[in-house]
């Protein structure tokens, strides 16, 4: 465990910053830091039902959430009040970093899911990261965003995150 982790079973804030801004704050049960893997588990934070179309997240929803401090993405594996996985939401992000009980992580606009069975793999929010300009603020975050995006999307179609996730 880093200098900087909590120790597992502590509550953190999950910080979900955007353009400068916090998007979303909410807790969460640390399950593990290794120093670069932090694993975190907590209720859907969204206020009532987001139906995406492809996906429903409900209050009910527990979220097993896996953030790194090395890789550009986070991807949180999703399952019903019953316990039975959805699928698996990834967030495009730069690396997270966990300061005492807060667990910060900037969100990059692109996402990707995967659904439990592995038949739906969607990538998300292309157009939003595109009206982002921050391939023109930032070139080298916004090329290591769409790798970052790419990766996830091989590892989705060639199986799912099995072994990212271990």
């Amino acid at each position: 465990m880093s200098a900087n982790s909590a120790e597992s079973g502590a509550l953190v804030d999950v910080v979900l910053v955007k353009a400068g801004r916090t998007k979303i704050r909410y807790p969460a049960r640390l399950l593990g830091d290794d120093g670069t893997h932090v694993r975190v588990r907590a209720a859907w934070a969204g206020e009532g039902v987001r139906d995406f179309g492809f996906v429903r997240f409900e209050p009910g929803d527990v979220f097993t959430e896996h953030y790194w401090r090395d890789r550009w993405y986070a991807v949180k594996e999703v399952r019903d009040r019953d316990g039975t996985v959805k699928g698996w939401y990834c967030d495009i992000t730069r690396p997270a970093a966990l300061s005492g009980s807060e667990l910060v992580v900037e969100d990059l606009d692109l996402d990707l899911w995967r659904s439990a069975d592995g038949t739906d793999v969607r990538r998300l929010d292309e157009d939003e990261f595109a009206a982002s300009g921050l391939t023109e603020t930032d070139p080298e975050a916004a090329s290591a965003a769409m790798a970052a995006l790419d990766e996830l999307e091989r590892l989705a179609r060639e199986g799912g995150f099995a072994r990212l996730l271990a």
